[in-house]
């Protein structure tokens, strides 16, 4: 069974955006950079698909 880290590898984790985010000056919460990184998949996965389509 895969630990954290290893599912992990390569993405970006909601404390790596929150803390990019912040960064740039817009303070937002663990929860917040969550749904940003869930929505950002679903979005990423839909364009994705799009372009194989055509």
């Amino acid at each position: 069974m895969e630990n954290e880290e290893e599912k992990m590898r390569g993405k970006i984790t909601p404390e790596k955006a929150m803390q990019m985010l912040n960064s740039e000056g817009m303070n937002i919460t663990i929860e917040e950079a969550t749904e940003i990184l869930l929505f950002l998949r679903k979005l990423a996965h839909a364009v994705v698909s799009k372009f194989l389509e055509s």
